[in-house]
């Protein structure tokens, strides 16, 4: 079908991975704004520790997730 579909995939994908980081999940982007957010709303920074700890939660629980779906698929696989 040519470049152009190619082309018209990739926009697609990069608009989707970019919408999918701006989701305020510890860990992402999103999370981020979120927290500048509130930094906006209160004007007094978050505490760095509980920051930190919702960021690391988060990682942890995207991490299981990946692990999970990629679990998933090699299953899938193999029936």
């Amino acid at each position: 079908q040519g470049p152009l579909t190619i082309l018209n995939w990739l926009a697609v994908l990069s608009v989707n991975i970019g919408l999918m980081n701006i989701i305020p999940l510890p860990a992402l982007d999103g999370c981020r704004i979120a927290f500048l957010g509130y930094e906006a709303i209160t004007k007094k920074k978050p505490n760095p520790k509980v920051e930190n700890t919702i960021h690391s939660i988060g990682f942890i629980l995207l991490m299981a997730l990946f692990v999970i779906v990629a679990f998933n698929d090699v299953l899938k696989i193999f029936k």
